[in-house]
Protein backbone atom coordinates (compact mmCIF):
# COMPACT_ATOMS: atom_id res chain seq x y z
CA UNK A 1 0.00 0.00 0.00
CA UNK A 2 1.55 3.30 -0.85
CA UNK A 3 0.38 6.94 0.57
CA UNK A 4 0.50 9.98 -1.05
CA UNK A 5 2.32 13.08 0.71
CA UNK A 6 0.11 15.78 1.80
CA UNK A 7 1.99 18.38 -0.44
CA UNK A 8 1.68 15.97 -3.69
CA UNK A 9 -2.27 16.16 -2.51
CA UNK A 10 -2.26 19.87 -1.76
CA UNK A 11 -0.78 20.30 -5.83
CA UNK A 12 -2.58 17.98 -7.45
CA UNK A 13 -5.55 19.97 -6.31
CA UNK A 14 -4.00 22.77 -7.44
CA UNK A 15 -3.40 21.53 -10.84
CA UNK A 16 -7.13 20.43 -10.82
CA UNK A 17 -8.33 24.03 -10.25
CA UNK A 18 -5.82 25.31 -12.78
CA UNK A 19 -7.29 23.06 -15.67
CA UNK A 20 -10.73 24.31 -14.62
CA UNK A 21 -9.78 27.98 -14.87
CA UNK A 22 -7.74 27.10 -18.07
CA UNK A 23 -11.69 25.76 -19.03
CA UNK A 24 -12.87 28.75 -18.48
CA UNK A 25 -10.75 31.50 -19.24
CA UNK A 26 -9.47 30.01 -22.54
CA UNK A 27 -6.50 31.77 -23.70
CA UNK A 28 -7.05 34.70 -22.02
CA UNK A 29 -5.34 32.70 -19.19
CA UNK A 30 -1.43 33.77 -19.33
CA UNK A 31 -0.44 31.00 -16.86
CA UNK A 32 -1.18 29.67 -13.20
CA UNK A 33 0.77 29.47 -10.32
CA UNK A 34 0.87 27.87 -7.01
CA UNK A 35 1.93 30.42 -3.99
CA UNK A 36 2.53 29.98 -0.40
CA UNK A 37 3.77 27.15 1.38
CA UNK A 38 3.42 25.11 -1.67
CA UNK A 39 5.73 26.93 -3.54
CA UNK A 40 8.64 28.20 -0.88
CA UNK A 41 7.79 24.98 1.14
CA UNK A 42 6.57 23.90 5.00
CA UNK A 43 3.16 23.24 3.48
CA UNK A 44 1.26 21.20 6.58
CA UNK A 45 -1.56 19.85 5.97
CA UNK A 46 -3.52 20.37 8.74
CA UNK A 47 -3.69 24.61 9.30
CA UNK A 48 -2.42 25.45 5.28
CA UNK A 49 -4.04 26.91 2.29
CA UNK A 50 -4.16 25.91 -1.33
CA UNK A 51 -3.29 29.37 -2.78
CA UNK A 52 -3.45 29.42 -6.67
CA UNK A 53 -2.71 32.22 -8.50
CA UNK A 54 -3.98 33.19 -12.41
CA UNK A 55 -2.65 35.68 -14.54
CA UNK A 56 -4.68 36.95 -17.07
CA UNK A 57 -3.99 39.22 -20.90
CA UNK A 58 -6.99 41.22 -19.68
CA UNK A 59 -10.04 41.44 -17.30
CA UNK A 60 -13.61 41.42 -18.98
CA UNK A 61 -16.49 42.17 -17.31
CA UNK A 62 -18.33 38.99 -15.69
CA UNK A 63 -15.22 37.69 -14.54
CA UNK A 64 -15.60 38.31 -10.88
CA UNK A 65 -18.33 36.52 -10.59
CA UNK A 66 -17.40 33.49 -13.28
CA UNK A 67 -13.86 33.56 -11.16
CA UNK A 68 -16.13 33.39 -7.35
CA UNK A 69 -18.90 30.91 -9.13
CA UNK A 70 -15.46 28.29 -10.03
CA UNK A 71 -14.15 28.66 -7.28
CA UNK A 72 -17.26 27.80 -5.04
CA UNK A 73 -17.83 25.01 -7.01
CA UNK A 74 -14.09 23.60 -6.69
CA UNK A 75 -14.21 24.19 -2.69
CA UNK A 76 -17.17 21.72 -2.61
CA UNK A 77 -15.52 18.76 -4.32
CA UNK A 78 -14.39 17.43 -1.27
CA UNK A 79 -12.55 18.51 2.04
CA UNK A 80 -8.99 19.80 0.63
CA UNK A 81 -10.98 21.43 -2.60
CA UNK A 82 -12.37 23.70 0.65
CA UNK A 83 -8.88 24.89 1.78
CA UNK A 84 -8.01 26.37 -1.90
CA UNK A 85 -7.67 30.33 -2.36
CA UNK A 86 -7.22 31.50 -5.18
CA UNK A 87 -6.30 35.24 -6.31
CA UNK A 88 -5.97 36.27 -10.27
CA UNK A 89 -5.54 39.54 -12.20
CA UNK A 90 -4.51 40.82 -15.50
CA UNK A 91 -0.65 41.02 -16.57
CA UNK A 92 -0.90 44.69 -17.26
CA UNK A 93 -2.32 45.30 -13.86
CA UNK A 94 0.35 43.38 -12.22
CA UNK A 95 3.23 44.96 -14.33
CA UNK A 96 1.79 48.89 -12.79
CA UNK A 97 1.51 47.18 -9.26
CA UNK A 98 -2.57 47.12 -9.58
CA UNK A 99 -5.29 44.77 -8.47
CA UNK A 100 -7.96 44.39 -11.45
CA UNK A 101 -9.04 40.94 -9.84
CA UNK A 102 -8.67 39.98 -6.35
CA UNK A 103 -5.01 40.24 -5.79
CA UNK A 104 -3.27 41.97 -2.27
CA UNK A 105 -0.38 43.25 -2.13
CA UNK A 106 1.47 40.69 0.12
CA UNK A 107 -0.20 38.34 -2.16
CA UNK A 108 1.28 40.21 -5.30
CA UNK A 109 4.42 40.41 -4.28
CA UNK A 110 4.36 36.40 -3.21
CA UNK A 111 3.99 35.85 -6.85
CA UNK A 112 6.66 37.98 -7.94
CA UNK A 113 9.12 36.03 -5.16
CA UNK A 114 7.75 33.25 -4.76
CA UNK A 115 5.70 32.09 -7.66
CA UNK A 116 5.79 28.44 -9.25
CA UNK A 117 4.31 28.12 -12.47
CA UNK A 118 1.60 25.18 -12.75
CA UNK A 119 0.47 25.58 -16.65
CA UNK A 120 0.90 28.57 -18.95
CA UNK A 121 4.04 31.17 -19.33
CA UNK A 122 6.36 32.39 -16.46
CA UNK A 123 5.44 35.85 -16.00
CA UNK A 124 6.54 36.56 -12.34
CA UNK A 125 9.26 38.65 -13.53
CA UNK A 126 7.42 40.95 -14.82
CA UNK A 127 4.93 41.53 -11.55
CA UNK A 128 5.80 44.58 -9.91
CA UNK A 129 6.81 44.27 -6.36
CA UNK A 130 4.86 46.29 -4.03
CA UNK A 131 6.28 48.96 -1.70
CA UNK A 132 7.01 48.41 1.68
CA UNK A 133 4.71 51.08 2.57
CA UNK A 134 1.90 49.57 0.49
CA UNK A 135 1.62 46.63 2.29
CA UNK A 136 2.28 48.57 5.70
CA UNK A 137 -1.15 50.35 4.47
CA UNK A 138 -2.74 47.13 3.87
CA UNK A 139 -1.89 45.39 6.82
CA UNK A 140 -3.17 48.17 8.68
CA UNK A 141 -6.88 48.34 7.11
CA UNK A 142 -7.16 44.68 7.22
CA UNK A 143 -6.53 44.48 10.86
CA UNK A 144 -8.69 47.51 11.24
CA UNK A 145 -11.73 46.18 8.87
CA UNK A 146 -11.20 42.56 10.03
CA UNK A 147 -10.16 42.50 13.12
CA UNK A 148 -10.69 45.11 15.35
CA UNK A 149 -14.47 44.29 15.21
CA UNK A 150 -16.15 43.74 18.40
CA UNK A 151 -16.74 40.32 17.80
CA UNK A 152 -13.28 39.30 16.98
CA UNK A 153 -12.13 41.36 20.00
CA UNK A 154 -14.59 39.25 21.96
CA UNK A 155 -12.96 36.60 20.79
CA UNK A 156 -9.49 37.56 21.87
CA UNK A 157 -10.76 38.16 25.63
CA UNK A 158 -12.58 34.84 25.35
CA UNK A 159 -11.39 32.77 22.86
CA UNK A 160 -13.70 29.68 21.49
CA UNK A 161 -13.79 29.43 17.70
CA UNK A 162 -9.99 29.67 17.76
CA UNK A 163 -9.89 26.74 20.45
CA UNK A 164 -11.81 24.85 18.25
CA UNK A 165 -10.55 25.57 14.53
CA UNK A 166 -6.58 24.18 13.96
CA UNK A 167 -6.56 27.20 11.08
CA UNK A 168 -7.56 29.84 13.07
CA UNK A 169 -5.74 29.44 15.84
CA UNK A 170 -2.39 29.54 13.48
CA UNK A 171 -3.96 32.36 11.66
CA UNK A 172 -4.20 34.16 14.62
CA UNK A 173 -1.19 33.79 16.20
CA UNK A 174 1.22 34.00 12.94
CA UNK A 175 -0.85 36.92 11.27
CA UNK A 176 1.15 39.74 13.83
CA UNK A 177 4.26 37.84 13.91
CA UNK A 178 4.66 37.74 9.90
CA UNK A 179 3.75 41.44 9.46
CA UNK A 180 6.33 42.38 12.49
CA UNK A 181 8.65 40.44 10.34
CA UNK A 182 7.93 42.04 7.03
CA UNK A 183 7.82 45.83 8.58
CA UNK A 184 12.08 44.95 8.99
CA UNK A 185 12.59 44.32 5.50
CA UNK A 186 13.51 47.20 3.40
CA UNK A 187 11.69 46.13 0.20
CA UNK A 188 8.77 44.37 2.58
CA UNK A 189 9.92 40.99 1.27
CA UNK A 190 7.38 38.34 1.65
CA UNK A 191 7.93 36.27 4.41
CA UNK A 192 8.00 32.85 4.98
CA UNK A 193 6.23 31.08 8.02
CA UNK A 194 9.65 29.97 9.12
CA UNK A 195 11.98 32.59 8.70
CA UNK A 196 9.14 35.09 10.43
CA UNK A 197 9.17 32.71 14.00
CA UNK A 198 12.55 32.20 14.16
CA UNK A 199 13.35 35.96 13.87
CA UNK A 200 10.30 36.46 16.44
CA UNK A 201 11.67 34.24 18.66
CA UNK A 202 14.53 35.80 18.74
CA UNK A 203 13.42 39.25 19.75
CA UNK A 204 14.28 39.56 23.63
CA UNK A 205 11.68 42.07 24.16
CA UNK A 206 9.05 39.88 21.83
CA UNK A 207 6.14 39.09 24.10
CA UNK A 208 3.84 35.91 23.80
CA UNK A 209 6.58 34.00 22.89
CA UNK A 210 5.10 30.47 24.40
CA UNK A 211 2.09 31.07 22.15
CA UNK A 212 4.23 31.66 19.60
CA UNK A 213 5.89 28.29 20.01
CA UNK A 214 2.98 26.62 20.78
CA UNK A 215 1.74 27.85 17.30
CA UNK A 216 5.05 26.67 15.08
CA UNK A 217 3.62 23.07 16.72
CA UNK A 218 0.18 23.11 16.12
CA UNK A 219 1.21 23.70 12.62
CA UNK A 220 3.39 20.60 12.22
CA UNK A 221 0.98 18.79 13.23
CA UNK A 222 0.43 18.96 16.99
CA UNK A 223 -3.23 18.45 17.84
CA UNK A 224 -4.98 21.67 19.01
CA UNK A 225 -5.47 20.76 23.08
CA UNK A 226 -8.17 23.14 24.62
CA UNK A 227 -6.51 22.95 27.92
CA UNK A 228 -2.75 23.70 27.00
CA UNK A 229 -4.01 26.17 24.18
CA UNK A 230 -6.78 27.93 26.29
CA UNK A 231 -3.98 29.03 29.23
CA UNK A 232 -1.51 29.87 26.28
CA UNK A 233 -3.95 32.51 24.61
CA UNK A 234 -5.52 34.34 27.58
CA UNK A 235 -2.04 34.95 28.76
CA UNK A 236 -0.44 36.04 24.92
CA UNK A 237 -3.00 37.19 22.54
CA UNK A 238 -3.51 40.36 23.82
CA UNK A 239 -0.21 40.66 24.75
CA UNK A 240 0.94 39.80 21.03
CA UNK A 241 -1.28 41.61 19.04
CA UNK A 242 -0.72 45.01 22.01
CA UNK A 243 2.85 44.69 20.31
CA UNK A 244 1.75 44.25 16.39
CA UNK A 245 -0.73 47.52 17.27
CA UNK A 246 2.32 49.75 18.46
CA UNK A 247 4.24 48.90 15.43
CA UNK A 248 2.01 49.30 13.18
CA UNK A 249 0.96 53.02 14.51
CA UNK A 250 4.98 54.17 15.06
CA UNK A 251 5.20 52.99 11.04
CA UNK A 252 2.15 54.50 9.83
CA UNK A 253 3.25 58.04 11.81
CA UNK A 254 7.09 57.67 10.32
CA UNK A 255 5.81 57.58 7.20
CA UNK A 256 2.64 60.38 7.34
CA UNK A 257 -0.20 57.81 7.33
CA UNK A 258 -3.69 58.39 7.35
CA UNK A 259 -5.06 59.81 10.75
CA UNK A 260 -8.08 58.71 10.92
CA UNK A 261 -6.40 54.37 10.58
CA UNK A 262 -3.71 55.47 13.31
CA UNK A 263 -7.03 56.35 15.19
CA UNK A 264 -8.56 53.20 14.35
CA UNK A 265 -5.60 50.93 15.13
CA UNK A 266 -5.09 52.98 18.80
CA UNK A 267 -8.90 52.62 19.78
CA UNK A 268 -8.53 49.10 19.13
CA UNK A 269 -5.78 48.67 21.17
CA UNK A 270 -7.22 50.79 23.88
CA UNK A 271 -10.40 48.25 23.62
CA UNK A 272 -8.37 45.19 24.03
CA UNK A 273 -7.07 46.11 27.26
Amino acid sequence: MTTTEPATEARAIATEAAGAYRDLLGSRLLGAYVLGSLSYGGYSPAVSDIDLALVLTEVQEGDHSAVAAATEELQGRSPLHRKLSVFWASLPALRAGEDDGRFPALDRLQLAEHGRVLLGEDVTAEVARPAAEELLLESARFAVAVLATDEVTAEFRAPRRLLADKVWFTKAVFFPVRFLYSGTTETGRAATNDEALEWYLAQPEAPAKSLVRLGARVREGQPLDADEAGPELAAGLVPLYRHYIEAEVRRLREVGGPGDLVAALTDWSDRLG
